[in-house]
């Protein structure tokens, strides 16, 4: 298909093999529908996670996105990235629970080795309680992405964890650069405004 590599820069061997699935899919290809779910499954259990907080649900609204994903598969064109489709998506269920359940419990999130933002620890000399003040320092990120708007949740989720460039956020979000920016500026100040006490 003609539009299978549109701004597909970088990665589009990877974008190519999606689409090529799909088009199987589209013609009821159990085997390549399992293939997909293999190679996104932590892309979307990872951003449902961090977004609702709630490891029970998790697997459930994961589920529930592939499902979509099988549903949708004639109707399948691919003029974005599949994972940008795939992420919408995940995006547009992501936010139904969260309107359905008007969830506001702080959660813990599963913690990535290097996801810190934030030039918060001395590796070199570390204090005798540094993991505990790390943990605690990590537990009160994890709370103050947790009550941010969701916009400003999903745009710094994507940023911040799948590396998303602020094209790829524009288009999860269905919003222009200027705003993803906008939306991640925001999301910092309030970050950096919760945490204060941390990076002083």
């Amino acid at each position: 298909m003609s539009g299978k590599d549109r701004g597909t820069a970088g990665r589009s061997d990877e974008d190519a093999e999606d689409v090529r699935l799909m088009q199987l899919v589209s013609g009821g290809d159990t085997r390549a529908f399992e293939e997909l779910i293999e190679r996104h499954q932590s892309l979307v259990a990872g951003t449902v996670a961090r977004m609702l907080g709630s490891n029970s649900d998790v697997e459930d609204i994961a589920q529930q996105v592939f499902i979509r994903v099988w549903k949708s598969a004639r109707r399948y064109v691919p003029r974005a990235k599949f994972t940008t489709w795939l992420l919408k998506i995940t995006r547009n269920l992501v936010f139904n629970e969260l309107r359905r359940s008007k969830r506001h419990a702080l959660v813990p999130l599963q913690s990535e080795p290097g996801a810190e933002e934030f030039p918060l620890k001395d590796e070199k000399n570390p204090a005798p309680d540094a993991s505990l003040l790390e943990t605690e320092l990590q537990q009160a990120i994890e709370d103050a992405i947790m009550q941010l708007p969701e916009s400003q949740r999903m745009a710094l989720v994507l940023r911040r964890y799948e590396q998303l460039s602020y094209e790829e956020i524009a288009e999860v979000l269905d919003l222009s650069v200027p705003a993803v920016k906008s939306v991640l500026f925001r999301a910092r100040t309030e970050l950096r405004s919760r945490l204060s006490r941390y990076l002083a």
